[in-house]
Parts: C-alpha cells; sequence; structure tokens
C-alpha cells in the first residue's frame, strides 16, 4: 500500500492503483451492488475529459504538454486499457463526484508514471488544477451521461435494429403470396397475407431505427460549462462550444452547449424522454416476438402457420419438445429494458434545486437497457427471423376454415343475413359456402367471386380479381 492524500487527509491506497485517495474513500464508503460504472460511460468521461483538454488549451488556460499528456491517457481508457482502475459501485453520491475524480486521478497518476514520476506526486499534472479545469462534476457528469448513451445508441442499437428490420422486410417480401386468415381479439378475422403481416412487423422496427435517432436528438445538449450549480463560475464563456465542437468531430454526433445550464444540470429530462423513446422500442419488439412465437405454436395444436428454427431442446423430461427460446428471450430482454427505463423516469424526478442526484443509476440503467436491447434485437434477427418458414398449406386450411370470409357476403346478402349465415354454418359445422348454397342466398359463380380471400387481403380491387 502506498499513501496519498486529499482535501481530507491521508489514505492507503494498493501500490498498483492508478487511483488516488478520493477514488479509495469512495470504494470503501459504497461497498453496495458489485456493478461498477458502465464501461461505455467511462469511456465517455474519459472523452469528455480529452476534449476539455483540447478547449482549455486553445484558450491558453492549459500549457500543450498537460494538454497533450491528459489526451494520452484519455485515449488509453477509451481504448479500455485501465477499466480495472475504475472499481467505484453504481450506488455511490448522486452527483457521480467519486466517478470523476476517480478518472482525473486516474489520468494525473498514469500521466506520472508516462513522465517518469512517482505515482502520486501529482507532477505533472494535478487531478483538480489541470485534469478538472474549469470543470465540476455537476457538469462534467451530466456531460459524460449525455454523450456516452448517445454513443451507445449509434453504435449498439441503431444498427442492430437495422438489422431486424431487414430480416424481417426480406420475410415480408418471400411471404407475400402467402394467404392467413388475420386475427384481431386472438379471434379470426378477415384474410391477410403473410407478407403483409410481417410488413407490419418490419415497420414497427423502422420506426424503433427512427426512435433511436429521436433518443440521440435529445441527448445533444451538454451541460459542460454550467460549473458547480450552472452560473459557469472557474469556467471560460467559450468554454462550452469548443469541448461541444471537439466532441461532435470525435463522435460524428452534433452535440452543442445546453441552452440554459440550470436545466441542463437540475434536470435529467432529457435521459427520461431517451428512455421514453427505449421504453417505446421494447413494446415493439415485445409485439412482433410474441406474434412470432404464436404463428409458430404446435407443431400440431398450435397455429403453425411458420415454421421457427430449432435452436436448442425443449424440454428436460418431454423428447423431441421445441420451444419458441428466441422469442422467450427477446420478450424477456424488453420486460427487463422497460424495467431499467422506469428507473429513469422514477431518477428523473429527483432533481433538487440546482442538481440531480441519481446520475450514476441513470448512466447504469441506460446503459444496459441499449446494451441488452441491441444484443437481443440481433440475436433475434439472426437465430430467429433468419431462418423462419412459412407452410402455405396450413395458412390455406385455416383460411378455408374460417367464419370470418363471410364478411365479404356483406355488399350481397346483407350484415343480418351473413350474420345468420356464420352462425348457421358454426353451429352445424358446416363451411360458409354451403350454407349460402342451401339457403339459395348466391349462386356458385356470384358465391365464389364474393369468397376469394386473396382478393379480400387487396383493398379496393374486385372480389373476383385473382
Amino acid at each position: 500500500m502506498r499513501i496519498e492524500r486529499d482535501s481530507m487527509g491521508e489514505m492507503s491506497v494498493p501500490d498498483e492503483a492508478l487511483y488516488g485517495a478520493s477514488t479509495q474513500r469512495a470504494v470503501l464508503n459504497f461497498p453496495i451492488s458489485g456493478h461498477a460504472m458502465p464501461k461505455g460511460f467511462i469511456r465517455g468521461l474519459a472523452l469528455v475529459k480529452a476534449a476539455c483538454a483540447v478547449a482549455n488549451e486553445e484558450l491558453g488556460r492549459l500549457p500543450a504538454e498537460k494538454s497533450r499528456l491528459i489526451q494520452q491517457v484519455a485515449q488509453e481508457v477509451i481504448a479500455g486499457r485501465h477499466h480495472a482502475q475504475f472499481p467505484l459501485d453504481v450506488f455511490q453520491t448522486g452527483s457521480g463526484t467519486s466517478t470523476n475524480m476517480n478518472m482525473n486521478e486516474v489520468i494525473a497518476n498514469r500521466a506520472s508514471q508516462i513522465a517518469g514520476q512517482p505515482i502520486g506526486s501529482k507532477k505533472p499534472l494535478h487531478p483538480n488544477d489541470d485534469v478538472n479545469l474549469g470543470q465540476s462534476s455537476n457538469d462534467v457528469i451530466p456531460t459524460a451521461l449525455h454523450v456516452s448513451v448517445a454513443v451507445a445508441l449509434h453504435e449498439q442499437l441503431h444498427p442492430a435494429l437495422a438489422r431486424l428490420h431487414a430480416a424481417l422486410d426480406a420475410k415480408a417480401a418471400a411471404f407475400a403470396g402467402i394467404v392467413k386468415i388475420g386475427r384481431t381479439h386472438l379471434m379470426d378475422a378477415t384474410p391477410v397475407t403473410l407478407g403483409q403481416e410481417f410488413s407490419g412487423y418490419a415497420a414497427q422496427v423502422k420506426k424503433s431505427v427512427i426512435r433511436v435517432e429521436k433518443a440521440i436528438t435529445a441527448l445533444r445538449e451538454l451541460a459542460i460549462g454550467g460549473t458547480a450549480v450552472g452560473t459557469g463560475i472557474n469556467s471560460h464563456p467559450d468554454f462550452p462550444p469548443r469541448v461541444a465542437r471537439v466532441l461532435t468531430e470525435k463522435t460524428g454526433l452534433l452535440f452543442h452547449e445546453a441552452h440554459n445550464h440550470f436545466e441542463a444540470q437540475g434536470g435529467r429530462d432529457d435521459a427520461v424522454e431517451a428512455a421514453g423513446q427505449l421504453t417505446a422500442i421494447a413494446a415493439s419488439l415485445t409485439k412482433i416476438a410474441n406474434d412470432i412465437r404464436l404463428l409458430g405454436s404446435g407443431p400440431r395444436s398450435g397455429f403453425q402457420e411458420i415454421k421457427l428454427p430449432a435452436t436448442q431442446p425443449g424440454s428436460s423430461i418431454m423428447p423431441g419438445k421445441v420451444n419458441p427460446v428466441m422469442s422467450e428471450m427477446l420478450v424477456q430482454t424488453c420486460i427487463y429494458a422497460q424495467g431499467l427505463c422506469q428507473m429513469v423516469a422514477l431518477c428523473g424526478r429527483d432533481g433538487h434545486f440546482e442538481l440531480n442526484v441519481t446520475i450514476p443509476l441513470i448512466a447504469h440503467a441506460l446503459h444496459e437497457a441499449v446494451h441488452c436491447l441491441a444484443n437481443a434485437a440481433r440475436t433475434f434477427a439472426d437465430r430467429c427471423v433468419e431462418g423462419i418458414e412459412a407452410d402455405p398449406e396450413r395458412c390455406r386450411e385455416l383460411v378455408d376454415r374460417s367464419l370470418m370470409l363471410v364478411t365479404a357476403l356483406n355488399p350481397y346478402i346483407g350484415y343480418d343475413a351473413a350474420a345468420a349465415v356464420a352462425k348457421e354454418a358454426y353451429a352445424q359445422n358446416k363451411t360458409l359456402r354451403e350454407v349460402v348454397l342451401e339457403k339459395q342466398l348466391l349462386d356458385a359463380a356470384a358465391l365464389d367471386k364474393a369468397l376469394n380471400p386473396a382478393a379480400m387481403t387487396r383493398p379496393g380491387e374486385d372480389p373476383g380479381g385473382d
């Protein structure tokens, strides 16, 4: 152990640790969950520190050599080289001050190593005076939250949903000619094509891609420059736009200074908005997963309109059973993500006066939701949707047995007579065709024209069309 000092006095720190006294105090103070701050958040915070160094150098507030060292170490953190040096629990000080100091100390001590100085010497970089120059945890941590979650959305969830959309869209095209029975309220309805059904799923995921983009847009405003309470004390007025410019250049995402720094630090509404978009995405994916597992239910006593790829044995006691495990995985992931997003909404309420004090938990929840949804969507596309096959014969069988084709008779015999036909057909276990012909309500040619299932899937066309 080595001895380091902070404003509260001496602290024993492990010899191999790049962090210092402030971080070690937090390690001892918060042995709560074992969940460290998300790796993506740590990378985002390092990116913010590098951007701040560039801005301070440009403004003449930080010597070029110190700026270069901060950027060099920050890049090492971004590359994942020092992940073990960020041990702090998610459940810590609500501003994230402990994690901010963790980053400041790691950068300073690693710079000491590079410069050939003893760790803890605060030479050539001081964790507060140099690494944290013109900053406060109260503006840096919200900034890192927005940047890191926006990057995760862009790099993880956006491409995963785009992959799922492409897989569903391809199935919609492949199944375009297969007529099946539609269902509302889980009851038989008028026909659709299997392709139309899958086109709806594809459209839902396309909208989910747009929702990711909306979430990124909601996170564009950055709190940096507000420092302690939003007034910008100890910061240069040109500092925030310069930091935002560097972050935009580094990430390829548009960031800008907050329009109002008091809102940017006191509230977390933008994070709640992003969580709302994730909630909608999870709801959409759940609906798709549930429909697909129902369509594949069986193999002999269910719908079985599609065949799902077999990925693993489904039962420890029933030989040969195969379950829709990919749908079940996706549903569970979405339940988890929605719970995390509800957590963000609750955290968003705890902004008292000039600071929200639940930011580490918001970071954990959003990063976890994005990570899990991205992996689940990509896995569902690759291991389920890609291998789905249609069962045209089963689809046709269920169409032929359905009583809801009677809807097409409304223009010919009226609603009341059509309802009576459906009830009689059901009661006597007859087809609609048999009842209509027995009652001489239509001749065979007119009946065939009216009861063409394929034509019913193309609104506005002549019911007698092919």
